[in-house]
């Protein structure tokens, strides 16, 4: 069965770090990319980063561009969010996503980021 699952997510103070992980399974899942996006109380749900699983190659959201680093082990079928300069606008339940070379997207359950001021 094809799944995603986030974990690393918790509370942190205004200013703080965190390191969000995404896994990918089966491993014989072939992936053209992997993105993150979040969903604040009361908004919509919002791109955050991609990362072509090939390439490397990188999009980020412009509020968190300098901030937020993504990054994969693509043998492990792992997906890295690194944060920092968090701010409570942050907050919000964040998502990943695999978007396989067949199929449809696979999104994860989510996991909660609350910042602190």
């Amino acid at each position: 069965q094809e799944q995603v699952v986030e974990s690393g997510g918790g509370l942190v103070e205004a200013g703080g770090s965190l390191r969000l992980s995404c896994v990918a399974s089966p491993l014989s899942l072939s992936i053209a990319d992997m993105a993150w996006s979040r969903q604040a109380p009361g908004k919509e749900r919002e791109f955050v980063a991609r990362i072509n699983w090939i390439s490397g190659s990188t999009n980020y959201a412009g509020d968190v561009k300098g901030r937020f680093t993504i990054s994969k082990d693509n043998a492990k079928h792992t997906v890295f969010l690194d944060m920092k300069g968090l701010t409570p606008e942050d907050t919000a339940i964040y998502y990943c996503i695999t978007k396989p070379h067949f199929g449809r997207e696979i999104w994860g359950q989510g996991t909660q980021v609350t910042v602190s001021s």
